[in-house]
């Protein structure tokens, strides 16, 4: 990658976070918002992370409705696929607070 690419995408990366920040004035209480910021996380991350969690809420609920108790094994999934630099614990936390896929999150709860 050259220092062109490479500060195009730092740029792109600070933009992304700008607008978190500005959300973050209107609503402190977006945890996960916050979270993406201090880890340096991008968008891209992020829209990968959605799209699995999107996912697995489908799985979750499928499996459910088949009768399904334990669902570690989607636990795993997400922890596996999470980026480096984040903690389960704390995106579970995150995610609660802020509301997003609350369902999914409070079931993954009972594993940690």
């Amino acid at each position: 990658m050259t220092e062109y690419e490479l500060l195009l995408k730092k740029v792109s990366l600070l933009e992304y976070h700008q607008k978190l920040l500005l959300e973050l004035l209107n609503n402190p209480k977006l945890e996960f918002y916050k979270l993406i910021i201090e880890k340096g996380i991008s968008k891209q991350e992020v829209k990968k992370f959605f799209q699995l969690c999107d996912e697995m809420s489908i799985k979750l609920e499928e499996q459910k409705a088949e009768g399904y108790v334990y669902f570690h094994p989607l636990f795993d999934e997400i922890s596996a696929s999470l980026p480096g630099s984040l903690e389960i614990k704390e995106v579970l936390n995150a995610c609660i607070k802020q509301g997003l896929f609350k369902t999914l999150f409070l079931e993954f709860k009972k594993y940690i």
